[in-house]
């Protein structure tokens, strides 16, 4: 059975408070997972405080081809994603939803307006998640059974989200970032797939991927950290997830991190090096993760290995050698 660790200062917050559940000891051919946050660059967290959804219309959306640019990206690998869409971009652009269909990966949600749940009543919360499946589902013709909060907005505040989320038939989330950060993240959750059982039923847990320091779980493989991070580094840690723990991760990519030439916004400067940092280092380190490891989608992964017989992640892994290319 796997199961994460916790420092002393992680567990000042007691654990009854976190999402109790059975981690994953098995998973499919070592197969890791990438995912997609379909949302345009004036839809950040980082500069919500000067741009409103009222006013998203305004702004000159670069949202399709940026995606379109991750779609080639994607089929140049051969790999198949999660794409969590936004439903305001759903609701604009369905034909993108459609291409992102067509091309053979899973469709998530990524809410409505993209505002943080510990910020909303359970009430509200379930009027954004029930609008935005309904402007996916009337689009891919199926269910929606993957979802990621905004900013990973999952917290101690928000656990409440996740009876909303089995209330409303999702089987599967990737929205508990088990680390310290100042808009989110729960520092003593399980730190690898497993599932969690609650009241209302039970769901499927992909944290965003960490590797242990010290006594602090930090972040990897993904988003603003891949931009962040000499490539060299993140591919370290990568393979030290994959060959020490023996666990896969899970890389997360907006499109617009792939879009160096996109509006500047005015904000504050945290918001603006956060969001601008190295925004030009994107595809090239996107391109040496894709080429170094394999992926398939979240749901594939993980409805492979409560349904049927699966490969051991150990043995698959020392079964495929790595690359040694770090671009």
């Amino acid at each position: 059975m796997l199961h994460s660790r916790t420092s002393d200062r992680d567990q000042e917050t007691p654990r009854r408070d976190h999402p109790k559940g059975h981690t994953l000891s098995y998973l499919r051919a070592g197969l890791n997972v990438l995912t997609v946050d379909v949302e345009d660059y004036f839809h950040v967290q980082a500069f919500a405080d000067q741009v409103s959804p009222r006013t998203w219309a305004k702004y000159s959306s670069r949202v399709v081809q940026n995606t379109h640019r991750v779609l080639r990206l994607l089929k140049e690998h051969d790999v198949q994603a999660t794409f969590f869409v936004l439903g305001w971009v759903a609701d604009r652009f369905p034909r993108l939803v459609r291409d992102i269909l067509d091309d053979g990966h899973e469709i998530g949600c990524h809410s409505f307006f993209h505002r943080l749940i510990y910020e909303l009543t359970p009430d509200e919360f379930r009027e954004d998640l029930l609008m935005a499946t309904k402007a996916i589902g009337e689009i891919t013709g199926g269910p929606v059974q993957a979802y990621r909060a905004p900013s990973f907005s999952v917290t101690n505040r928000s656990l409440w989200a996740l009876d909303v989320l089995i209330d409303e038939g999702y089987r599967y989330d990737s929205s508990i970032f088990p680390i310290r950060h100042d808009h989110y993240g729960l520092p003593g959750a399980e730190r690898f797939p497993h599932l969690i059982e609650r009241s209302h039923g039970a769901l499927w847990e992909f944290p965003p991927s960490t590797i242990r320091l010290g006594r602090w779980n930090v972040p990897v493989a993904g988003g603003g950290y891949l931009r962040l991070y000499p490539l060299r580094l993140s591919l370290r840690w990568m393979d030290q997830l994959n060959r020490v723990e023996r666990q896969p991760f899970l890389c997360y990519v907006h499109p617009w991190e792939l879009d160096p030439e996109q509006p500047r916004l005015p904000g504050r400067w945290k918001s603006r090096w956060r969001h601008y940092q190295n925004l030009r280092t994107t595809q090239r380190k996107l391109q040496a993760v894709l080429s170094r490891y394999r992926f398939a989608p979240l749901g594939d992964v993980l409805k492979s290995c409560g349904i049927e017989k699966c490969v051991s992640f150990d043995e698959a892994v020392a079964e495929r050698p790595l690359g040694v290319s770090t671009g």
